[in-house]
């Protein structure tokens, strides 16, 4: 091969790659693998791979009220957020689309701010992630543009900002999967530890939105968390709000 084809070869190859890896996810990749991939080389500090905020700040173990989001005279619990004009229209449509999946279901109302004090900022930042509950001024919720703009992973993160964390860190969870340490790198074993949550009285609930899937943070492609008894029970879906995500968000703020 002359040198100008292998350099022209060497070219393509290179274009090839980079085009790769500007190309989002496929769609059957699950939630926690697609934030992740978005958040690899960020800034952030994050705990559990997308929250931003101290172990001892959620809405499930609150006791002073202040991470939880207000009633209004109607009894439903509004929301305030801004989206960035950084976004598409259609992707400002999407952000909405899956807000108001919440709102057909929970008494929850994510609303366009006005002038209120504290409210969620929709931002461009690099990865996706989320404060835990309600933290007070302007909170960030990142998703950034393309990878973060799915419908599951918008409802993930607002999910994360009403105060749930990851389903497997629930204080029970050793009752319903089992977490393989040796599979993961034990820099990151911290995100599988478990939290003095408060469940709600609700089972445990594999399909949740807010469930890492099965190998999630591991070293050698096996799985970090394997659903016991049955192994083959499904985790980490994408697809948005289980039954049970919406029973507990009505619970958590008696809808």
């Amino acid at each position: 091969m002359s040198p100008s084809a292998s350099l022209l070869l060497l070219l393509l190859l290179l274009l090839l790659l980079g085009l790769s890896q500007a190309l989002p996810l496929p769609d059957t990749v699950d939630i926690t693998t697609r934030i992740l991939t978005s958040n690899k080389g960020i800034d952030e500090i994050l705990l559990q791979g997308d929250l931003l905020v101290p172990s001892t700040r959620d809405a499930l173990m609150c006791p002073n009220q202040n991470c939880f989001w207000k009633k209004n005279s109607s009894g439903l619990v509004t929301v305030p957020f801004t989206v960035s004009n950084e976004y598409t229209s259609s992707e400002k449509q999407l952000i909405v689309k899956a807000l108001q999946g919440f709102h057909s279901t929970t008494c929850i109302r994510f609303m366009p701010r006005n002038n209120e004090a504290d409210y969620i900022s929709v931002e461009n930042k690099s990865g996706c992630f989320s404060f835990l509950g309600k933290v007070g001024g302007s909170q960030v919720i990142s998703l950034q543009r393309p990878g973060c703009v799915s419908y599951g992973i918008i409802q993930h993160e607002f999910n994360h900002a009403l105060g749930f964390w990851h389903e497997h860190t629930r204080s029970d969870r050793d009752n319903y999967v089992r977490i393989n340490w040796a599979n993961m790198d034990p820099q990151m074993a911290f995100n599988f530890n478990k939290q003095d949550t408060n469940n709600l009285n609700t089972s445990y609930d594999y399909s949740s939105i807010m469930h890492y899937g099965r190998t999630t943070f591991s070293i050698n492609g096996q799985d970090t968390i394997t659903p016991i008894p049955d192994p083959n029970v499904l985790i980490g879906q994408k697809q948005g709000l289980s039954s049970l995500d919406i029973i507990r968000i009505n619970k958590l703020y008696s809808c």
